[in-house]
Order: structure tokens, then C-alpha cells, then sequence
């Protein structure tokens, strides 16, 4: 059975598992849930017997060490996963030290920034707490500025080609997402050029390319 992912074209932790699908060479089907359209696909009956959170992304796939059916959720977790039954190449390193650095900075992505500017979060901003269009914008330029400042500073220190040495990891998987949704936002990225480096050498790579978010079949609609 060949593995399938539930996801939406601007999605964030979509876009992660696409990346780390890309890169691992691992064919799936995409099966798009389109997160605004009838008021959001993922809050149908059918899709919440895949993930009752009603988030995307969720990977179905059979494992083969177990020949176990999987149903995934958390896009951290499914790329995890990936990481372990199809270890080339390794996005988490066996060094424990070079590990934590990588999760260190994949989590500065992932977790502090993706969860407060993803898009449920901007529809309460107008639709539970009342607040202009225009909030969200100033939001998003609020946290991402916070975070990529911070960020900045730490890829000082560990960046070569990529987010931590010449290896592409985990954390250059969860920074472009978040690199993607600055630039739709209008973010001014200029003050962070040790970044726009790294995104500039990922963006090269045809496993990005190919994980983008206007290369997926939904793109647009």
C-alpha cells in the first residue's frame, strides 16, 4: 500500500512531511483537505476518524518491520517516524549533541512559531475576538520578527550550507515553511541574512522545490 497524505498546499506542518517525503525519495499520494472551502474539510465526519483534532496533516501507511496500518498525526512525529524506517538520508543525527541542537532549532519553528500563526489562530483573532483584518497581519509580523531575530543569532553558530553544518536536518525542514508564510505575509527578511543564506541553498535542492506549496495539485484553489 502506498502511503497517503492528507494535507492542504499552505500548510505549514503539511509542508514539512512533503519536504521530508521528497527528500527520502518515499512515493505517496496526496489526498488535499481543503482547510477553508465549506467551511473547512478537515471538520467533516469522514476526516475526523483520521484525526480528531481536524488538523492536517495525517499520514496513513503500513509499516513494514511490524506490517502494522499506521494512521499519524503531529507532522513532527510522522517525520520522526520516517526518519527511523527510512534513515537516508538522516534528518536527526545519531549525535546526541548535534540531535539536540537540530530539535533546538526545529522547535523554535514548529513549536513557538508555527502554533500562534497558523490559521485557526487568525481566524479567532476576527471571528472570536473581534479584531480587524489587519490584525492578523500585524500579528504575524509580531512573532515572526520575535522569533527569526532569535534564530538569527543561534544560526551564527551553527550554520554551513544549511541550518547545522552542510547536512540538510530536521531543522531546515521546519525553518522553510515558516520562511514561506513571512514572505506571504510580507515580512522584511533583510535583517536576517545568515537565514536568507540557508533558505537561498535549500531552495536549490529539488526535494524543496518539488514540497512547495504552488507545486501541490490543490495549489490555489
Amino acid at each position: 500500500m502506498i502511503p497517503k497524505l492528507y494535507g492542504y498546499w499552505r500548510s505549514s506542518a503539511s509542508y514539512r512531511v512533503r519536504i521530508t517525503l521528497a527528500l527520502k525519495g518515499i512515493d505517496y499520494e496526496y489526498v488535499p483537505v481543503h482547510l477553508l472551502r465549506d467551511g473547512g474539510e478537515q471538520k467533516s465526519v469522514a476526516y475526523q476518524t483520521l484525526n480528531p483534532a481536524q488538523l492536517v496533516p495525517t499520514l496513513e501507511i503500513v509499516d513494514a518491520v511490524a506490517n502494522q496500518p499506521l494512521k499519524l498525526n503531529q507532522s513532527l512525529a510522522i517525520i520522526e517516524y520516517l526518519d527511523v524506517r527510512f534513515p537516508e538520508p538522516k534528518l536527526i543525527p545519531d549525535d546526541p549533541v548535534q540531535a539536540a541542537v537540530v530539535r533546538m532549532l526545529a522547535l523554535d519553528m514548529a513549536a513557538d512559531l508555527q502554533p500562534v500563526t497558523n490559521l485557526r489562530i487568525l481566524q479567532a483573532l476576527t471571528t472570536t475576538f473581534g479584531l480587524p483584518e489587519s490584525a492578523k497581519g500585524e500579528w504575524i509580523q509580531l512573532w515572526v520578527t520575535r522569533t527569526f531575530a532569535a534564530f538569527e543569532k543561534r544560526l551564527r553558530d551553527t550554520a554551513g550550507r544549511y541550518c547545522v553544518g552542510d547536512t540538510v536536518t530536521l531543522a531546515d525542514v521546519c525553518l522553510m515553511p515558516q520562511v514561506y508564510n513571512a514572505q506571504r505575509f510580507k515580512v522584511d527578511l533583510t535583517p536576517y541574512p545568515t537565514l536568507l543564506r540557508v533558505v537561498e541553498n535549500l531552495e536549490a535542492l529539488p526535494a524543496f522545490h518539488a514540497a512547495a506549496p504552488e507545486q501541490q495539485s490543490d495549489a490555489n484553489t
